[in-house]
């Protein structure tokens, strides 16, 4: 029996209805269980470091997830193949760097944010810059994630998509603002055994749809090309031909892998998003165990999703009459809502839903008060004070972000999106930060020119490069972005003394968490 509502146009029973009430009211109440009691902005920012390494680990893994690898990523391998997993190649690597190198760098240095580091090693202005940076990438790509999480709840809804964004920033907003990181830490870890529980119903349903099963989907998925993982490029006929096909095909093996080294490095030890996560555990040691066991976690969500996109490649070459959705990007919520009994629906809707609700909204918070509002605007206020407007910051880019995700929704493969929105700043963060690591120069107006032109270098190759007016793969962006940010920090900066690398020299023979 199907439901009337002012849902219109979707086939939802009340049985799928039930099922996502029921589970998101289960996360709510999670989220402001365990984010009760909140008294400092060391519980709102850090959760009082007593986050369990194994929640944190999770909740990583639900940030890096997000609703577009749900939607984005079946689609991406319905329409062209698995390329992608070549980027968790380079990924894995960046996590073992970012464990060793950065983790202890920012025990060391006793931060709340990430960007404090940069403060500590080379001066509030490259503090400021970072944050800066920070806040429009993550803006802009977590509209990106908002979006393909509205446009799928649309699909199988009905609902228009401009009340779905306010209802999802509202239900981000209240629990957050309770809660800060603790509720966002729980309630990421129900979202990702939501996610992953989902997913591998999602599996195992496609596969009693499709004649002849596992076999089927390898037989016909596998021929098509849908299964390639590596690209290896086209036949080189000779340096020039390899050369171009180096620079401009983004999926060529080397620089996906290059990329994902790079990009991960960037997007995990330079992100307050992901990197927050790592912070709320004990000790340095439990942080760095995190990070090294996240990628079993994110390894196998990325491979269920990409054989649930082979397997809606099989399951519609063998119904070649089954109407299909304009745009392929949509067409994992399309099959949900077309083929999937009740129950099964409602789980899958409910796991979308469940993976587009962690939002950036404490992280974003937690660097306005930590590097911008608390050094610059207001100096001498309360912790009650600074609670407060983090409470306030949170409702603020709230709105914002649900303004960027309708922006957003008028674009197409978002997947890439996501990524070549990182391309343009996460070199200049990424250079940064490997400068104050690796290094002991100091130059802080130096490093905030050699950040904002390394950024806009970067949007201008991507501009170009989006109307192929320079035949430059995106993948390049953060590559080149971190060189040039490195190099003129490194040729214009003067050499330090030895404090420059005292904090990361603690950091890494600590065992401790921060101490206020």
């Amino acid at each position: 029996m199907e439901v009337q509502t002012w849902f219109t146009g979707s086939s939802l029973t009340w049985e799928d209805y039930a099922v996502v009430l029921l589970l998101l009211l289960g996360l709510i109440s999670v989220g402001m269980y365990c984010g009760r009691k909140e008294e400092s902005t060391r519980d709102f920012f850090l959760g009082g470091r007593q986050i369990p390494w194994w929640a944190a680990g999770l909740s990583f893994v639900a940030t890096e997830i997000s609703a577009v690898t749900l939607i984005s990523v079946p689609a991406i391998a319905y329409m062209e193949n698995w390329e992608y997993a070549q980027f968790f190649i380079g990924s894995c690597l960046a996590r073992v760097v970012i464990a060793w190198l950065f983790i202890p760098a920012f025990y060391g240095y006793n931060c709340t944010s990430i960007y404090e580091f940069l403060k500590f090693r080379f001066g509030p202005e490259t503090q400021i810059a970072g944050s800066v940076l920070f806040f429009l990438t993550r803006l802009l790509a977590s509209g990106v994630r908002l979006t393909v999480a509205c446009l799928a709840v649309s699909v199988l809804l009905g609902l228009p998509l401009i009340p779905t964004i306010f209802i999802f920033s509202v239900i981000c907003i209240l629990y957050i603002a309770w809660g800060g990181i603790k509720a966002v830490v729980w309630t990421n870890v129900v979202q990702a055994l939501t996610f992953t529980v989902a997913g591998l119903v999602a599996i195992a349903f496609l596969l009693h749809r499709i004649d002849g099963g596992l076999g089927a989907v390898l037989a016909i998925a596998g021929p098509a090309g849908k299964m390639n993982i590596f690209n290896w490029g086209p036949p080189a006929s000779g340096p020039a031909d390899f050369l171009q096909n180096l620079f401009s095909n983004p999926n060529l093996l080397i620089l996906a892998v290059l990329n994902g080294f790079f990009g991960s490095m960037a997007a995990f030890g330079t992100d307050q998003e992901t990197m927050q996560r790592l912070l709320t555990v004990e000790t340095r040691k439990a942080s760095q165990k995190t990070m090294l066991l996240t990628p079993i976690g994110s390894g196998l969500v990325m491979l269920i999703f990409l054989f649930i996109g082979a397997s809606l490649y099989a399951f519609y070459t063998q119904h070649p009459g089954m109407a299909l959705v304009p745009e392929p990007d949509k067409i994992f919520p399309h099959f949900i809502e077309q083929q999937m009994p009740a129950l099964m629906r409602g789980l899958l809707l409910a796991a979308i839903i469940m993976a587009s609700i962690d939002s950036p909204l404490g992280s974003l918070t937690t660097s306005f008060v930590t590097d911008i509002y608390r050094p610059v605007i207001v100096t001498s206020g309360t912790d009650r004070h600074y609670l407060f407007v983090s409470r306030l910051g949170v409702v603020v880019f709230g709105g914002i972000l649900g303004g960027i995700a309708y922006l957003f929704s008028y674009s197409e493969k978002f997947l890439w999106l996501a990524f070549k929105i990182g391309g343009v700043t996460y070199g200049s963060l990424l250079g940064v930060f490997l400068l104050g690591l690796l290094t002991q120069r100091q130059g802080n107006r130096v490093n905030v020119v050699a950040m904002t032109l390394a950024a806009l270098t970067m949007l201008v190759l991507l501009i170009l490069s989006e109307k192929n007016i320079f035949p430059l793969g995106w993948t390049w962006l953060i590559v080149l972005g971190t060189l040039i940010t490195f190099g003129i920090g490194w040729l214009f900066g003067h050499k330090g003394g030895a404090r420059s690398r005292e904090g990361i020299k603690e950091g890494m023979g600590s065992d401790v968490g921060l101490k206020n």
